[in-house]
């Protein structure tokens, strides 16, 4: 809504949504101020500006997020300046280094906590910090709910790792040098000095994984200010990026430019082809479908196909490429990698920064050609990642081809199965399993329910005598997640998982499957006769919560296909405004 009360289209004081707890005659209004008096707050400092709430998931134990304290300081400023009012919030911080089974699982907690948050004190918009992996959708998927004016601040990469003479990308090396030390070729000196090379400062991962393709996906989205996604978290540009959004905020509640003006369906297919022609990771498949149901607009598996087929991989980043974050960032960052798409993207919708996105997009220049490709020179023809359908995967499956060998591509080899993660771990090096390059491995109940939280297990490891003889990928399935750092021929999050029965739960070993990227086919070669029988010998495994958070998620988390999200928020529904009387 656009209020009347006062010139240029903006509201009046009277009409922020605080001036119910702060500005009427009541004793509840009374109670609210002296309260905030106690806080040892003017009321000139508060009474008739915008309230708004920073959300911090800063943490002693997030890397990522270690150093969003001082990032929410400048914020502060901002707001300050704006003639607005900041109160930071604490919430839940989900550190994809630590947090076990996996982030994935708290993913929706910190979005019920955001919205409910947003919903009951007394805000007039938001300032979202966030970056690790899962709190970018977490953060922005209950802001959509609540539906304030909302800015978010990405954490920004990390610098670039260095060892030796080696410039390190996170995640990438650290899989590429542990598989080194399994093949022999570097001992645990080498590995000693890689740990205090590989992370060298705060900030999330700098290559193209998942934190680095969310924050692209939020800035495509529209919600963050201009080229805010690749800024290195220690550079001083970030910290001007963090008091840029604070001053915004301030003019979007004056404005009333609310979440649902932003998140659109046309942004939601700008984001994705961003993920798509960025090569970005495969868990952006989960979070912008359920990030766009948080926003009343259906996208599906289809459509992330769809798109994949009209945009080409421009970004020659880790680790389907050779460059990390701050290359990206120097080379032009998002708004100039974006003005190479400006074909295939909504150029008339707005953004928190400007009126319109070719308007943020003007001017925007590439400064480097090989870190951000020209359209005639792609690092792939067609977007990053592919759907699969089969018999194998009827709701679905993604491949990150790109970042796999071309040869693997087209595959048909036996079925090794393995029942969980923790039964690879322990056979995967045995000989007796007499493992070839052709051999299709096969991990389930490792998906939403099975896992329990849809775990990053899905980069099988190779076994140790493969990797000696020089085999670095082959063709690996399953119902999990992989990280965005991660690479290799891995299918994903083939829907519907085994632990309810999905057809990956009927594979034996021996069973020979097709992968067919082109063909955007996952093929089980056994009967429709022989699966059904296997089904009726089938029996579901026993819940693995018995109470808590835990047993909410498995009553009410969705599949892959459809983001993961809990039933009960996806669902559209009214919720009302509190009563602050």
């Amino acid at each position: 809504m656009t209020g009347t009360g006062a010139p240029g289209g903006r509201i009046a004081p009277e009409e922020l949504r605080s001036h119910q707890w702060y500005g009427t005659d009541g004793l509840r209004s009374f109670s609210h101020r002296a309260r905030t008096r106690q806080l040892g707050y003017l009321p000139e400092e508060h009474l008739g500006k915008p309230v708004i709430a920073i959300l911090n998931t800063w943490s002693d134990i997030n890397p990522c997020h270690v150093h969003l304290r001082e990032r929410a300081q400048a914020v502060k400023r901002g707001v300050w300046q704006a003639g607005g009012f900041p109160l930071e919030f604490p919430v839940s911080t989900l550190s994809e280094t630590f947090q076990k089974p996996t982030p994935m699982l708290y993913r929706n907690m910190l979005a019920m906590e955001t919205e409910e948050l947003l919903r009951s004190y007394p805000v007039d918009g938001a300032v979202l910090l966030g970056g690790c992996d899962k709190s970018t959708p977490a953060l922005l998927m209950g802001a959509a709910s609540v539906d304030l004016p909302t800015v978010f601040v990405p954490a920004g990469p990390m610098l670039p790792g260095h060892w030796r003479n080696e410039v390190l990308g996170s995640g990438t090396d650290m899989w590429k040098y542990w598989d080194d030390k399994r093949a022999g070729l570097i001992g645990d000196c080498e590995m000693a000095e890689l740990e205090s090379g590989l992370a060298r400062s705060p900030g999330h991962c700098m290559t193209m994984g998942t934190a680095s393709t969310l924050t692209a996906a939020a800035e495509a989205l529209g919600v963050t200010v201009p080229g805010a996604s690749s800024i290195p978290a220690v550079d001083s540009g970030h910290d001007r990026m963090a008091a840029q959004s604070g001053l915004r905020i301030v003019e979007l509640v004056w404005r009333q430019t609310t979440l649902s003006q932003i998140l659109t369906a046309d942004a939601y297919e700008d984001a994705v082809a961003t993920v798509l022609a960025l090569g970005g990771s495969t868990n952006a498949v989960i979070h912008l479908i359920a990030m766009a149901g948080r926003s009343g607009v259906k996208l599906t598996l289809d459509d992330f196909d769809r798109i994949a087929r009209t945009v080409p991989v421009l970004a020659n980043l880790r680790p389907g490429g050779k460059y990390l974050m701050e290359d990206f960032h120097f080379a032009g960052g998002l708004p100039g990698f974006l003005a190479r798409l400006t074909d295939v993207l909504h150029l008339d919708r707005p953004t928190v920064a400007h009126s319109t996105l070719r308007e943020q997009l003007d001017g925007a220049l590439v400064h480097d050609a090989d870190v951000i490709r020209e359209r005639n020179d792609p690092l792939a023809d067609e977007g990053g990642v592919a759907v699969l359908r089969g018999n194998l995967c009827p709701d679905g499956a993604v491949i990150k081809h790109i970042a796999a060998e071309p040869h693997l591509l087209r595959h048909t080899g036996p079925a090794v199965v393995f029942d969980d993660y923790r039964e690879m771990q322990r056979t995967i090096n045995d000989p007796a399993l007499a493992l070839t390059p052709d051999h299709v491995l096969v991990l389930r109940n490792a998906g939403p329910k099975g896992g329990p939280g849809m775990p990053e297990y899905g980069m099988l490891p190779i076994p140790d005598y493969l990797l000696k003889q020089g085999v670095r990928d082959m063709v690996r399935l399953s119902d999990a997640r992989m990280s965005g750092t991660s690479y290799g021929a891995c299918v994903l999050h083939i829907a519907p998982e085994s632990f309810v029965g999905g057809p990956l739960a009927l594979v034996r070993s021996g069973d020979l499957i097709t992968l067919d990227v082109g063909a955007r086919l996952l093929h089980l070669d056994v009967s429709d006769e022989e699966l059904e029988l296997r089904r009726s010998e089938w029996t579901e495994p026993p819940a693995r919560y018995g109470r808590g958070y835990g047993a909410l998620y498995q009553d009410q988390i969705t599949q892959a296909d459809t983001g993961c999200d809990f039933a009960f928020l996806a669902r559209q529904g009214d919720v009302p405004d509190p009563y602050a009387g």
